[in-house]
């Protein structure tokens, strides 16, 4: 069988286990296997060339899938705006969306020109959203908390994974094992942070993803909101940012489609001012954005 064949028919076997995006699975279990890029892939399939991989590891690749194990688990790492990071077994796969939730942010530093900033991220899993803060946004300090020692291993590996390309940021990230929700962790930042980025659980207890990818791998302690609505989690999270945030500082925190106007209301209840909903790409309530004045 030629690369290309041998491509088509691992396809077949992800369409059949009903993997939504099987043509480019296999493309990239291929690259994996063959140890180049995708672009290379799909550059040797439209040349009609043949394609050096490891057999063996590119069908032992395949089988996996085919149960239905996430992508990223497979390969071990998955892209987040300009990093590559580690992932596995016990950590939340870092998603696009919340490279938007990164964006708003970035932009609001940006647009208030600041220096020098302290920036929180709660529910830290795999490191995503603090990592980025820090190698993007020169001077920057992250604190990062994350309750489960399993998922923290994971931070810390991608820690020094982006250290290596970003030496600076290595003073620059402190990573605590605790619960993002209680008024004992990080303490001591109390009222002088700049902003808090934040993804944290929030899924409704009563919508239990119907992908297999989610419901049976990502960790549920990532996963759901604390209640039937997805609310209690996200909510305490708005109160221990308020706590952390100095006067003028941000919270930007992830969310369900659903939450949008309920948490704005909590926001603003708390004490926050010029609370709203941003959108992500692809246009869905996804965060809340709200100012302490």
């Amino acid at each position: 069988m030629t690369s290309g064949e041998v491509i088509q028919e691992a396809a077949a076997r992800l369409r059949e286990a009903g993997i939504e995006t099987p043509q480019h699975d296999a493309k990239l279990l291929m690259a994996e296997a063959a140890g180049v890029a995708l672009r290379d892939i799909d550059k040797a399939l439209l040349m009609g060339e043949p394609i050096d991989f490891d057999d063996e590891r590119f069908q032992s690749m395949i089988a996996r899938r085919v149960k239905r194990e996430p992508l990223q688990y497979i390969v071990g790492h998955a892209p987040f705006r300009y990093l590559d990071l580690e992932v596995g077994p016990g950590v939340f796969i870092p998603r696009p969306e919340t490279e938007t939730v990164v964006q708003a942010g970035l932009d609001w530093m940006t647009q208030h020109g600041l220096m020098h900033l302290r920036v929180v991220d709660l529910c830290a899993g795999s490191g995503a959203i603090g990592l980025a803060v820090v190698s993007e946004v020169p001077g920057s300090q992250v604190w990062a908390v994350e309750l489960s020692p399993r998922t923290a291993e994971w931070t810390q590996r991608n820690l020094a994974r982006v250290a290596k390309q970003y030496p600076s940021i290595a003073s620059n990230y402190q990573l605590e094992i605790g619960d993002a929700t209680s008024l004992a962790t990080l303490a001591q930042l109390d009222g002088t942070v700049d902003m808090v980025i934040t993804n944290p659980p929030y899924i409704p207890e009563t919508d239990v993803p119907e992908q297999p990818e989610v419901r049976d791998w990502d960790p549920e302690l990532a996963l759901y909101g604390g209640s039937a609505d997805g609310t209690l989690i996200p909510e305490h999270i708005i109160e221990r940012a308020y706590r952390l945030l100095k006067p003028g500082g941000a919270l930007v925190m992830e969310h369900d489609i659903s939450q949008g106007d309920r948490l704005v209301a909590y926001a603003r209840a708390t004490g926050f001012t010029n609370a709203s909903t941003g959108k992500d790409w692809t246009g869905r309530d996804r965060y809340l954005f709200a100012e302490k004045r």
